[in-house]
């Protein structure tokens, strides 16, 4: 299955990485990435509006706590914060599942976990537009969500450590994960062999 985006992310007419921290986009956007997700899936979502905008807030607190001065850390920190999102939408649990088609196979990543699936998407798609805008950076092939091992772990190890999933999103989108310290920003990071428990084979 392909990765749905938000109508809201082709807009060009502003920075995606400034509306990014108003409430009203962020809310609009992520009901757009969620009904695009329902469509091409078939998975009926429910938004809890009150717990989406503690995500919000609570995101764009750690955000700024940690944003960094040096203009040459912009990217990297893109990437970070694009993590911080999946961390707090894990947390906070704004979307819950109605329904899932009958007869639809556990083995793919937007059955298997559909919530984990939307709040991934949903992330990517915005570090994606604001590569895109800030960086001219346009992503040549498709992050690959389709290993269910992958899955597996990631869905494990955030039930446990939420933090994790800022590591887990830079696995999906095909960057370094910072398995040791997930939840803190370096411009620079050390290659980190060490996984998190699961079984990642073939």
């Amino acid at each position: 299955m392909s990765l749905p985006v938000p109508e809201v992310l082709s807009e060009t007419d502003r920075p995606i990485r400034r509306a990014m921290r108003r409430m009203r986009w962020f809310k609009q956007s992520f009901a757009q990435q969620v009904d695009a997700i329902s469509r091409a899936s078939g998975v009926d979502y429910r938004i809890h509006d009150d717990r989406l905008a503690q995500t919000f807030i609570a995101w764009l607190r750690a955000f700024e706590a940690q944003k960094p001065t040096q203009s040459t850390a912009r990217r990297a920190y893109t990437n970070f914060a694009s993590g911080l999102m999946l961390k707090q939408m894990i947390q906070d649990a704004p979307l819950a599942v109605a329904s899932v088609p009958v007869g639809s196979d556990a083995s793919n990543p937007a059955y298997y976990w559909p919530e984990g699936y939307a709040y991934v998407a949903y992330c990517l798609n915005v570090r994606s537009a604001v590569l895109a805008q800030d960086f001219d950076e346009a992503l040549a092939l498709t992050p690959d969500l389709s290993n269910i091992r992958d899955w597996w772990s990631f869905k494990e190890n955030v039930t446990e450590d939420p933090s994790l999933a800022i590591a887990f999103l830079d696995l999906f989108a095909g960057e370094e994960p910072n398995w040791a310290s997930p939840a803190l920003f370096y411009e620079k990071t050390e290659r980190l062999e060490a996984w998190p428990r699961g079984d990642r084979s073939g």
